[in-house]
C-alpha cells in the first residue's frame, strides 16, 4: 500500500479533487491511481482566513516502492496494515464465560468470546436500550428517577448517553477492529477516519442493539435487570456468582468472570471490598459543565468560514499557581447538559449530542483534577464517597427536585450568587436553580477554576464570556478505584477479570472497547 499524507482540501470539495491531488503527489495520472482510501480528515484552522480539510489517504498500484521512490510529493511512503487476529482458543471449562456490565467493555468483551467460539452468559442490571431511553426521557421530563434505568445504568453503559466520541489517546493495534465493528453495527463510516470520530447518541443506541442481537445470534444469553450481587470464593478462585433478578435473587456457577461494572457501580465496589477482592484509590476529576454560544465558538475556532464546516469543538487546560490543573472535557458540540444521577439525592452532570450536533449550544465538562490526598478516610473506597458529598450537596442546591445549581461565569467570577440567564439559555432538563456553586464544590475546585477562566479565554476567545453558563457537578469523569488485575488481566482472586472503565483500565468508548477486546483474548486462553 501507498500512503499519501497532507492533501488539502477545500469545504466542498469532493472525491474527485481528492484523487488529482493524491495522483499529482504520487507523480501519476489521476485514471492510474487504483481505489483511494482515506485514513484520516482533520482541519487546518491556524490561518482562519483559508481554513480547509486535510487528508491522508492510501492506495494499492503496482511497483509501488519504485513509485514511492519517484513521487515528487514529500509526504508519500510506502505502508503496511497489520490485520489484528484473535489468539487460538485454549479455554477448556465446560462452564460458560459470565460478563458483566453492557457497557463497551463488557460488550466486547462478550462479542469476540462470542466471534470465536465461547458464547457467555450476560448480565446487566439495567434495562435493554429501548426501555432505558424511555426511562430517561421520563426522568428528564420531571418524572422519578429508577436507580436500575438511567444515563448510567443499562444496555450500552454510560457512553449510550454522550456524544459518542471516539478518539483515543491509545496506539493500541486493536482500535481498527472496534471501529470496523462499530460500522458493521450501524455507525456512520466516517468514524473510522475523521479526526474526532462521534457517533451521536441516537445512532449509538441503534449500533448496541445491533451487536446485542449479533450475541444472541452466537449463542449468548443476555439477562436485563440481573445485577451482580455476590461472590462464591474457593480456594482464592471464582467459583460462582449471586446475582438479583426480577424473579428473586440466584446461584450462578462460574469459573471466568469478566467483571465490566461501569464507574458508577458503587454498590459493586462496596461488594468487591467486603469479598476481599484488591483495590486502590485512583486519580478522577470534579468540576462543572460549561455551555457556550455554539456558533460564536465555531467562528472563533475556523474563521470567517465557519458555517462551511462541522460544529467546532475544543481542548483546553491550564497549570495554575495553587499546584492543580483545570482541563475541558467530553466536549459535546451542539448539544445539551443531561441529568447523569444513579441515585437518590444526588445531582449528577454529563453532556450529550445527537448525531446532527444541530444544537444551539456547545457545552463540556470544566473539571479540576483530585487525588486521594483530597479524600477524606484511608478507606479503598474514599472516592466514591467524596463524589457522593458534592452530588448530594449539588442535590440541595438544586432544590432537592433533581434540578441542578447554576451560574453566569461573570457572576461565577465577581462571587455572586446568580438570579437569571443572560442570552446564553442552560439546556439541563428538568430545569435549573441559579444560585452560586461554592455551595456544591470544594473550595479548592472553585479556587482553581476562578483563576482558569480568564487563562482559558486567552486560548479561546469567548471561554469566559460573561453569560456563559456553569451547571454542577460533574464528579463521573472516571472511576473512583482500581480493581487491581495482573499481567494476565486476573484479580488475585483467580477467574475474576477487571475490565473497563469501571474498573480503572480505560477512559472511554474506544479504550474501553479495546480493554474488553484484551480480557476476552486472555480468558479464551484459558
Amino acid at each position: 500500500m501507498i500512503r499519501i499524507g497532507n492533501l488539502p482540501l477545500p469545504p466542498g470539495g469532493d472525491m474527485e479533487q481528492l484523487r488529482k491531488r493524491a495522483a499529482r503527489a504520487l507523480g501519476v495520472r489521476p485514471g492510474e491511481l487504483g481505489e483511494l482510501e482515506i485514513l484520516r480528515q482533520s482541519i487546518d484552522a491556524r490561518n482562519k482566513n483559508e481554513t480547509h480539510y486535510v487528508y491522508t489517504v492510501e492506495v494499492s498500484m503496482a511497483h509501488e516502492e519504485r513509485l514511492v521512490q519517484r513521487a515528487p510529493g514529500r509526504n508519500v511512503t510506502l505502508s503496511r496494515r497489520e490485520e489484528y487476529a484473535f489468539p487460538k482458543v485454549g479455554r477448556k471449562s465446560a462452564l460458560p464465560p459470565v460478563v458483566v456490565g453492557m457497557g463497551p467493555a463488557g460488550l466486547f468483551a462478550a462479542l469476540y468470546l462470542a466471534r470465536n467460539g465461547l458464547p457467555s452468559i450476560v448480565l446487566e442490571r439495567g434495562r435493554d436500550v429501548d426501555r432505558r431511553t424511555a426511562d430517561v426521557e421520563g426522568f428528564w421530563s420531571g418524572g422519578g428517577l429508577d436507580e436500575r434505568s438511567n444515563v448510567q445504568f443499562g444496555e450500552g453503559g454510560a457512553g449510550t448517553f454522550s456524544d459518542g466520541k471516539l478518539t483515543t489517546g491509545t496506539h493500541d493495534p486493536r482500535i481498527g477492529t472496534v471501529l470496523d465493528t462499530l460500522v458493521e453495527a450501524g455507525a456512520p463510516e466516517d468514524v473510522k477516519w475523521s479526526h474526532k470520530p462521534h457517533i451521536g447518541t441516537d445512532v449509538l443506541r441503534r449500533v448496541v442493539k445491533t451487536i446485542r442481537e449479533e450475541l444472541i445470534a452466537l449463542g449468548c444469553e443476555v439477562r436485563f435487570e440481573h445485577r451482580l450481587e455476590g461472590l462464591t470464593i474457593k480456594e482464592d478462585r471464582v467459583a460462582g456468582v449471586r446475582v438479583a433478578s426480577p424473579q428473586g435473587e440466584y446461584d450462578l456457577p462460574c469459573d471466568a468472570l469478566v467483571l465490566a461494572p461501569g464507574h458508577s457501580a458503587r454498590d459493586t465496589f462496596r461488594m468487591l471490598r467486603g469479598a476481599g477482592v484488591p483495590m486502590e484509590k485512583k486519580n478522577f476529576a470534579i468540576g462543572v459543565r460549561i455551555e457556550h454560544d455554539q456558533r460564536t465558538v465555531s467562528r472563533q475556532q475556523y474563521g470567517p468560514a465557519f458555517e462551511a464546516f462541522p460544529p467546532s469543538d475544543y481542548k483546553l487546560a491550564c497549570h495554575l499557581p495553587n499546584g492543580r490543573s483545570a482541563f475541558t472535557f467530553c466536549v459535546c458540540p451542539g448539544g445539551q447538559v443531561v441529568a447523569a444521577a444513579s441515585e437518590q439525592g444526588g445531582v449528577v452532570t454529563n453532556g450529550m449530542s445527537l448525531r446532527s450536533r444541530d444544537g444551539r449550544n456547545i457545552n463540556g465538562g470544566l473539571l479540576v483534577g483530585v487525588g486521594p490526598e483530597d479524600f477524606p478516610g484511608e478507606d479503598v473506597l474514599a472516592g466514591a464517597d467524596f463524589q457522593e458529598l458534592w452530588e448530594r450537596a449539588a442535590f440541595r442546591l438544586g432544590g432537592e427536585n433533581y434540578c441542578a445549581p447554576a451560574q453566569r461565569v461573570e457572576d461565577f467570577l465577581a462571587g455572586r450568587p446568580s438570579e437569571g440567564p443572560g442570552a446564553i439559555l442552560p439546556t439541563y432538563r428538568p430545569g435549573v436553580r441559579w444560585t452560586h456553586l461554592t455551595g456544591c464544590l470544594p473550595g479548592y475546585v472553585t479556587q482553581t477554576l476562578g483563576q482558569a477562566l480568564p487563562l482559558l479565554d486567552r486560548k479561546l476567545h469567548g471561554f469566559a464570556a460573561p453569560d456563559g453558563v456553569l451547571t454542577g457537578v460533574e464528579t463521573r469523569s472516571s472511576s473512583p478505584v482500581r480493581i487491581i488485575r495482573d499481567e494476565r488481566f486476573q484479580s488475585a482472586v483467580r477467574g475474576l477479570y477487571p475490565c473497563g472503565e469501571g474498573a480503572g483500565y480505560a477512559g472511554g468508548i474506544v479504550s474501553a472497547a479495546v480493554d474488553g477486546i484484551r480480557v476476552a483474548e486472555a480468558v479464551a486462553k484459558g
